[in-house]
């Protein structure tokens, strides 16, 4: 019987430990992030260095040792859990003959799968570019006839043979339209603000149940799915308490392990509800071992944006799979400081509700005063 080779969507992955302690879980991540792409993994290849070599980031052995089990296998793809520079990314093709892509690369395809909104698509496509801008040296020539390849999907699969000049047309078109959206975003957020609506982000790593807690909140219908980065474009929705009245929850993107810079400045934009809110309802998987570092990186990408200071309240879920009994904690100031609930059964929900109820009073309270403020400036005359 004939060998058959492996299909497209199959690859070997590769990771560098360069000494970093989150390396088995990063790799993992890039395992999980190869099958939400559609990717089937083939093989494994790890090494350790120091520093990446500048010229084949792995290393001139362990390159050959790839090239060897790439011929063997008849690999298609393969994929770097790092970064690849536009020439170590050309020098790794030629070394291996066959396609390579970094892990920026493989996040931008699942993006680029995910999008549904216009301003989601246009924020892919401007990624894409840029990271297609500085990298079209170092991809296959023939790349822009693998159109269904993984790497090369989505809105910019169609902008790789552009010339630099009509690509950066392409990029000043899109900023231009994200621009447009972002200005209509703040005419709804003056809104609210006049209406005095508590608006409150969903945040959290990615697939720690946002989705499903925001579906459960506001009995909207936003795809759930048990996969790194289901939900892609930011959703909104009103939900009415009777204690508290009505409060805009956003879903957001979930956050990951070194994500890329380039994707967090292109959804900068959609990101802009999150550093704007009243409240974060920063949602965190009890059932996670690593938990703590997936806090930490969710709050440095906060940092990274802007919303460091926007008030938490840390939501953990999933405690029906760790047969823990819903609560509430409250910090040093009597404020609601965590929530345990399962977001699938809705247990621990009234305490959350009653978190969201506690932060809409105080935020009526601090509108209270400044109002006063305001007033007493005026009828003295202070600027």
């Amino acid at each position: 019987m004939q060998h058959q080779p492996p299909g497209p969507e199959a690859a070997v992955l590769v990771s560098i430990d360069f000494g970093e302690s989150d390396h088995s879980e990063s790799l993992e991540e890039l395992r999980l992030l190869a099958e939400t792409a559609g990717v089937r993994t083939l093989a494994i290849v790890e090494a350790k260095r120091q520093r990446p070599d500048a010229a084949l980031f792995a290393g001139s052995g362990k390159v050959q040792e790839l090239a060897e089990l790439v011929e063997r296998m008849e690999v298609p793809l393969v994929i770097f859990n790092h970064d690849l520079s536009p020439a170590q990314m050309r020098n790794l093709t030629a070394k291996l003959n066959t396609r390579v892509i970094d892990r920026t690369m493989l996040i931008l395809d699942i993006f680029a799968q995910r999008a549904q909104s216009y301003e989601g698509k246009f924020q892919v496509e401007l990624a894409q570019l840029k990271y297609l801008a500085t990298h079209l040296v170092g991809m296959n020539q023939d790349m822009g006839q693998q159109k269904h390849a993984v790497g090369a999907r989505g809105p910019g699969e169609t902008k790789l043979e552009l010339d630099r000049r009509k690509l950066d047309k392409r990029v000043h078109l899109l900023k231009d339209r994200l621009e447009k959206l972002k200005k209509q975003r703040v005419v709804q957020r003056r809104a609210r603000n006049r209406a005095d609506v508590l608006s409150v982000s969903i945040v959290g790593y990615t697939n720690a149940g946002k989705s499903t807690l925001f579906n459960r909140l506001t009995r909207a219908d936003v795809y759930v799915a048990d996969q790194l980065f289901a939900t892609l474009d930011t959703t909104s929705r009103r939900m009415f308490t009777e204690e508290s009245g009505e409060i805009v929850v956003s879903d957001t993107v979930g956050f990951i392990r070194h994500l890329p810079h380039s994707l967090i400045a292109a959804f900068r934009s959609t990101l802009e509800e999150t550093i704007q809110a009243d409240l974060l309802l920063h949602v965190v998987d009890a059932n996670n071992p690593m938990r703590d570092d997936q806090i930490a990186e969710v709050n440095k990408v906060l940092a990274e944006i802007g919303a460091a200071e926007i008030p938490q309240v840390l939501v953990f879920n999933k405690i029906d799979l760790q047969d823990v009994p819903p609560s509430v904690q409250r910090d040093d100031y009597g404020r609601i400081a965590r929530v345990f609930l399962s977001a699938k059964s809705g247990a621990g929900l009234d305490g959350l509700r009653l978190a969201l109820t506690e932060a809409k009073t105080a935020r009526q309270a601090t509108l209270a005063s400044e109002f006063q403020t305001n007033q007493a400036s005026e009828h003295y005359g202070i600027e």
